[in-house]
């Protein structure tokens, strides 16, 4: 079976993270499954100039955030992981209480539960201490929480390097190879 991995993209600004990460884990040849939320499709007309239609068709298999009967929605679909990119605070609240309102949730509620892989990329700044007890307790969970925070090491000249180091780091954690970003090799 290929690696299958599912991509939730939620109503937090920074959609083009979700997008991005679609179009380079199709470069891998991995198997994609998409949940877009309601607030996450008003962000890509908002934010991109890629049509809901677009960034599906990016994907291997797009799910209703509605469907609670999907596939995801249970333990025995197998997958690699999760990525939730970005992650709004109330989706993350979901995550970290299994408030299982809607397939995002959901599946990061069974990905957890099946002690697989979940990243979230949180967007929010700044952060009272509610955003910080949400992430420790998602943490605690099993939950790997990266917030889409930029380096410069690698000296990025676009916006795309910048999306793309966060990417890297996701992928890192997925043990997915890549080539994103130059890798920190001490002084020069």
């Amino acid at each position: 079976m290929k690696k299958r991995i599912v991509v939730g993209i939620t109503g937090a600004s920074g959609v083009i993270y979700g997008i991005e990460m679609l179009r380079e884990l199709s470069k891998k040849n991995l198997e994609t499954h998409l949940i877009i939320s309601e607030s996450g499709k008003k962000n890509i007309s908002f934010e991109t100039d890629y049509s809901i239609a677009e960034v599906e068709s990016m994907a291997d298999k797009v799910y209703n955030n509605e469907d609670l009967a999907a596939p995801p929605a249970s333990g025995s679909f197998l997958t690699n992981g999760m990525i939730v990119a970005p992650c709004t605070i109330k989706t993350l609240s979901g995550i970290a209480n299994s408030y299982s309102e809607n397939l995002i949730v959901r599946t990061a509620d069974v990905i957890l539960k099946e002690k697989r892989k979940l990243v979230l990329l949180v967007r929010e700044t700044p952060l009272h201490k509610g955003h910080l007890n949400l992430m420790s307790t998602a943490a605690d969970m099993g939950a790997h929480i990266l917030p889409p925070i930029p380096s410069f090491y690698h000296h990025p000249k676009t916006i795309e390097d910048i999306i793309h180091q966060t990417i890297g780091k996701v992928f890192d954690y997925l043990e997915i190879e890549h080539d994103l970003f130059e890798r920190w090799g001490g002084r020069k």
